[in-house]
């Protein structure tokens, strides 16, 4: 890992250049050094004690402009952006609207995309030429899953039950398509590091003509956080190529691409960076970049060139224009200070109900076990139409809203995630709720 001040140097660094490219005036004098960073620097001290400075949180959640109306406790499927980003986008919006294409051809599409995408890769730790810039998660693991190279007939490609619902169905889609089998691994409830490498590890000694393996960082449905590391590993030993979900822990979790060992990654920006919807990336490891096929028949990109391997045709500009300013303020708080912070969250409420017989918690507290998504459910309430209810419930009698999710083997869940700007009130209000639900 970088030192964090070299980091931040290159990340404010980065943004002046990039802002002073693609803006002028005074936009390009107000964009350079976002008004807000000094304010979201943390205190002195280790991660857990800051995690635990209410203060400090408290002026955090005052750049987030939330609703009134509810506690939102489902803040997985994407973050909200701070002030400082909102304001950013709809700068970024306004320009391209009085600009329009003169601006796109002449400085984004030239050279303005190109720093951006520089300063994402120092971020990720990688080459520029391993990363391209996409719509998502999905779009950058659908890529990846789809055009797989060195899938034969006969073969097996392997996937998790916890996976995503997209993803799965894009190794169905390939098997199929390629005259290869399926096998799903079944995560084991309730869930342990060495049993679930164990149930990987049984996947795969079992079928010898393994040859793909889709591994999820941070699941959508329950928070487990895998071993993704060792699980590739003993993926490699066996000659079995591997493609990561990282679009719940990338921002969230503190790690580098090659922390993951793992040459095929795809993830988001819009969920624990903060920034505008619909702006992810993929990652391809130079060396195994001919594994993975140019899409759809591309020109615009020699095949030696990532970028080959996603066309995704106009993208949300605006949006990718404002990923500097995202980036710039999730690096002032500190990745390890996020995670810390949101961790403390999750095991606020989790503490208080691990006693409750009456309700089933579905992710460990073993450290490394868990960020900030856990999920829950009520003993004897297994169905999807139960924990529909429940969080309807939830919702309508006490204004908290999750979600319910599908997929456990124990059966389907209600997943509650904190953000930053959660206070641990609303997580009191949470516990009592759900106290009160599982008495009924």
């Amino acid at each position: 890992m970088s030192p964090p001040n070299t980091r931040r140097a290159f990340i404010r660094g980065s943004a002046a250049a990039l802002t002073s490219s693609l803006l002028v005036g005074p936009q390009a004098a107000a964009l350079q050094a976002p008004s807000p960073n000094a304010a979201v620097g943390p205190p002195d001290g280790a991660p857990g004690a800051v995690a635990r400075n209410e203060s400090y949180w408290s002026t955090i959640a005052a750049h987030y402009e939330i609703s009134a109306d509810f506690t939102n406790l489902e803040n997985g499927y994407y973050g909200i952006m701070t002030r400082a980003v909102s304001d950013d986008f709809k700068r970024n919006i306004d320009k391209l609207n009085r600009e329009n294409s003169c601006f796109l051809r002449r400085e984004f599409d030239r050279d303005g995309i190109e720093l951006i995408r520089a300063q994402l890769a120092q971020h990720l730790g990688v080459d520029t030429d391993e990363v391209a810039i996409t719509r998502g998660a999905t779009e950058s693991l659908q890529n990846l899953i789809s055009n797989y190279q060195l899938l034969r007939k006969g073969d097996t490609v392997l996937y998790g039950d916890l996976d995503y619902d997209a993803m799965q169905y894009a190794m169905n889609d390939l098997a199929e398509r390629r005259g290869a089998n399926v096998v799903v691994v079944r995560t084991p409830e309730p869930a342990t590091r060495q049993g679930v490498i164990d149930a990987y590890d049984r996947a795969m000694q079992s079928n010898q003509r393994a040859k793909l393996l889709l591994l999820t960082h941070i699941s959508h449905r329950t928070g487990l956080v895998y071993p993704v590391g060792d699980i590739v590993a003993l993926a490699r030993q066996r000659g079995i190529d591997v493609i990561v979900d990282v679009a719940q822990s990338w921002g969230q979790l503190d790690y580098r691409m090659a922390d993951l060992r793992a040459d095929f990654v795809g993830g988001n920006l819009h969920k624990w960076i903060g920034a505008p919807l619909g702006i992810g990336f993929i990652y391809i490891r130079k060396e195994r970049l001919p594994a993975i096929g140019v899409h759809l028949g591309d020109r615009d990109y020699e095949a030696s060139d990532i970028r080959s391997r996603v066309h995704s045709g106009t993208l949300n500009a605006a949006g990718i224009m404002t990923v500097p300013t995202a980036l710039a303020l999730h690096a002032e708080i500190g990745t390890k200070n996020k995670g810390a912070r949101l961790r403390y969250l999750r095991d606020h409420w989790v503490g208080q109900l691990r006693g409750n017989e009456r309700v089933q918690l579905l992710t460990p507290d073993a450290d490394g076990m868990s960020g900030a998504v856990t999920s829950f459910r009520i003993r004897g309430k297994t169905s999807f139409e139960d924990n529909s209810a429940i969080s309807g419930q939830l919702m309508e009698q006490f204004r908290i809203f999750t979600v319910p999710r599908r997929g456990p083997v124990g059966g389907s869940c209600i997943r509650v995630t904190p953000a930053l700007f959660t206070a641990t009130a609303d997580l009191d209000r949470l516990v009592r709720a759900i106290g009160l639900i599982a008495k009924a």
